[in-house]
């Protein structure tokens, strides 16, 4: 018989990495315009409203994953940043899943789950995704929780999916600047970090459908290009 998981918090580093990689990434919301949701973004064949949408998922995830301790199965051929089609406005928050942190899905909240704190349409509320990135936080760092995330049936340690989305968030939070024309380095400490994790993460599996193949850097590369080149992005885009 399996022995009942044991309730924990987060680790302070874990509630230290999320809530350094959600102080970045809403820094890059605060230039979200209006005028600004059709540009082009690193995320091949997403535009900046289809990324906020990716995102409004991901913070719903690593939500649920704090407060339910489980992450249904991913949805059969579940768009990603390389086979999305562009999204039209429409309500987001209560869809059909799509793919959130490296290929772990955004759930559709159960009926008897409360009410979450995620915008109902990102395309216009930039400002209400920050606050569902506050509330993502605040799940991680103050909820008591299970050690261990069920994700598709399958256990996962819970400080492994918070490790998983801080990656997410900060190079979304870096796409997001990229796209309002207006580049946002990523702290050094931060991206050294996140490196190790997308190291680990990242395998030739996830490439091309969910990475764009890795990039070239020089030897000597700041931790911020050789993690941005890891993720398949150019490094000395502008």
């Amino acid at each position: 018989m399996a022995q009942p998981q044991t309730p924990t918090v987060p680790t302070p580093s874990t509630a230290a990495l999320l809530d350094r990689a959600i102080a970045y990434t809403t820094g890059s919301l605060h230039l979200v315009t209006p005028a600004a949701l059709h540009r082009p973004t690193p995320c091949a064949a997403w535009t900046l409203a289809d990324l906020l949408a990716h995102m409004n998922d991901s913070f719903q995830t690593l939500y649920e994953a704090a407060t339910h301790g489980h992450i249904p199965p991913p949805a059969r051929d579940a768009p990603t940043p390389e086979t999305v089609a562009p999204r039209p406005a429409v309500p987001l928050a209560r869809e059909v899943p799509t793919a959130g942190p490296y290929g772990i899905p955004a759930p559709v909240p159960p009926p008897s789950a409360p009410e979450c704190p995620f915008p109902q349409n990102v395309q216009t509320e930039a400002g209400e995704l920050r606050g569902a990135a506050c509330a993502t936080l605040g799940a991680w760092s103050g909820a008591v929780r299970s050690a261990v995330v069920s994700v598709g049936g399958l256990p996962l340690a819970a400080e492994l999916v918070a490790g998983v989305g801080a990656v997410e968030i900060t190079v979304h939070g870096w796409d997001v600047a990229q796209a309002c024309g207006h580049p946002r380095p990523i702290p050094a400490t931060l991206a050294g970090e996140l490196l190790e994790l997308a190291a680990l993460f990242v395998t030739p599996a996830d490439r091309p459908a969910r990475f764009a193949p890795p990039r070239d850097v020089p030897s000597n590369a700041t931790a911020e290009a050789r993690l941005l080149a890891c993720l398949g992005r150019d490094p000395n885009a502008s």
